[in-house]
């Protein structure tokens, strides 16, 4: 596999775009193309001039999940051994705030990674599914450990159980997604909101993912705790003080990140 398989642009200031490039294989996330995506996400989540990042495939579908030729042979004891855990967790783990941008089909493993992204675009005409019970086997990166933490126990029961995909308005209407646009508009109106967020306080941002995505495994009261040590730590960066300054004198900031 080369590096065309996730292909890296820099539309916008503080924006990077990573997009999906296998559509010979319906952009199928085999353990090569998730691992060049994690260590480009981790790139750029260390780089000075990358705030926000966006995710998209291409113009028909998203991802329409694992690499079946790749998964065929594979056993337990294989799946045990899978490097894909780690490269999944590290996708998770990214600090700064990723956007998704989802044209037509989106499933399995590429139902999976946009869940691990922040806030999602999707075409009303798209369709987000968990199919795997089809093939005999069930998700295995969140499809059924997150999706009832983001879309409710009876929607993911029925996503997975049944396989029914949901579409572009029924996810916006259960949370899976933040907003819907015309058909072959995500991509673009996905880069708007991240250039609006890119001009937003880095360390703010950060800080309130990690502890709004927290809220799916904390109970509250330690939820609480973090959000307050969060709050904290804010109150002593420059950012805090140019935020201040830049309202009291009616100026728009200047975010340095520090």
């Amino acid at each position: 596999m080369s590096e065309s398989a996730v292909l890296i642009e820099n539309p916008a200031a503080g924006v990077r775009l990573f997009r999906l490039n296998r559509p010979d294989k319906r952009n199928a996330l085999d353990t090569a193309t998730l691992r060049l995506l994690t260590d480009a996400l981790a790139t750029a989540d260390e780089a000075a001039d990358v705030r926000i990042m966006v995710i998209t495939g291409g113009d028909k579908l998203f991802a329409a999940g694992a690499d079946l030729n790749e998964m065929a042979s594979k056993t337990e004891a294989d799946a045990l051994q899978d490097p894909r855990a780690n490269l999944w967790a590290r996708i998770r783990a990214v600090r700064k705030p990723i956007v998704a941008a989802v044209e037509g089909w989106c499933l399995g493993a590429g139902h999976e990674l946009l869940m691990c992204c922040d806030l999602a675009v999707a075409s009303r005409e798209a369709k987000f599914g968990q199919p795997e019970t089809n093939l005999g086997i069930m998700p295995g990166a969140g499809g059924t450990a997150l999706l009832p933490r983001l879309i409710g126990r009876a929607r993911a029961m029925k996503m997975v159980l049944g396989g029914a995909p949901l579409s572009g308005e029924e996810a916006l209407a259960c949370g899976l997604v933040a907003e819907t646009c015309a058909p072959g508009e995500a991509t673009l109106r996905a880069l708007a909101l991240a250039s609006e967020l890119a001009a937003r306080a880095p360390l703010a941002l950060q800080a309130a993912k990690a502890v709004i995505n927290a809220a799916l495994e904390l109970p509250l009261s330690a939820n609480l705790q973090l959000e307050r040590e969060r709050f904290a730590r804010l109150l002593s960066t420059e950012d805090k003080r140019e935020g201040v300054a830049a309202f009291l004198e009616r100026r728009t900031p200047q975010w340095r990140g520090v």
